[in-house]
């Protein structure tokens, strides 16, 4: 998913990628419920848990840029 996410934003300056690794940040793992990996967090608003295909991840970005929920 990581490497997914840092394709997504080499294509487009509206899209960044980070990834953190849990056990190193439980502070940041607890602040976004963090459970199971991966786990995707899109604008702080959204979250994808779990190895999805890349059509879901897209549209998950897509939701978080044009605001919705």
């Amino acid at each position: 998913m990581a490497r997914l996410a840092y394709r997504f934003a080499m294509m487009s300056p509206r899209v960044t990628a980070a990834t953190i690794e849990a056990q190193s940040f439980p502070e940041l793992a607890r602040q976004f419920d963090v459970r199971a990996v991966p786990h995707t967090v899109v604008n702080q608003a959204r979250s994808v848990v779990g190895a999805v295909p890349e059509g879901h991840l897209l549209a998950e970005i897509l939701r978080a840029l044009n605001g919705k929920k």
